[in-house]
């Protein structure tokens, strides 16, 4: 028998798990591509992904060159800096022709930065 101590390990393991269930349940295709987000303590990335070919499309992270710049106004910088991250990644996603989009948390609560990122996507023209 296993002990619940050594099931558990630690806080990342237990999101990675949390991650491969999602990921039993979503699919992205070359149409309408997986939205996978990953988020550190100070940063923010999103990636397009397309599992039938398995390559990543397309990904933007807080560090990129045009959303580094980004000035926060507010009480929670790295949440506007998520936004505002979401919102280039639609764009760019727009320009290369993907309208619409599987959105996958990464195992995350959909709170906070994670929520900001999805409706800075959103608001950039993307569909879940």
């Amino acid at each position: 028998m296993i002990k619940a101590s050594k099931l558990r390990k630690n806080r990342n393991l237990q999101r990675h798990r949390r991650h491969l269930r999602i990921r039993n349940k979503i699919h992205g295709t070359a149409e309408r591509p997986r939205l996978v987000v990953y988020r550190s303590l100070k940063n923010i990335e999103g990636q397009l992904v397309d599992d039938d070919a398995g390559r990543t499309i397309l990904g933007l992270s807080t560090l990129a060159a045009d959303v580094r710049d980004f000035q926060a106004e507010g009480k929670n910088p790295r949440v506007e800096h998520a936004f505002a991250a979401g919102k280039a990644l639609a764009e760019r996603a727009k320009s290369e022709g993907i309208e619409s989009v599987v959105f996958d948390r990464g195992g995350y609560k959909y709170h906070g930065r994670v929520k900001a990122f999805a409706e800075g996507a959103r608001e950039g023209g993307l569909q879940f």
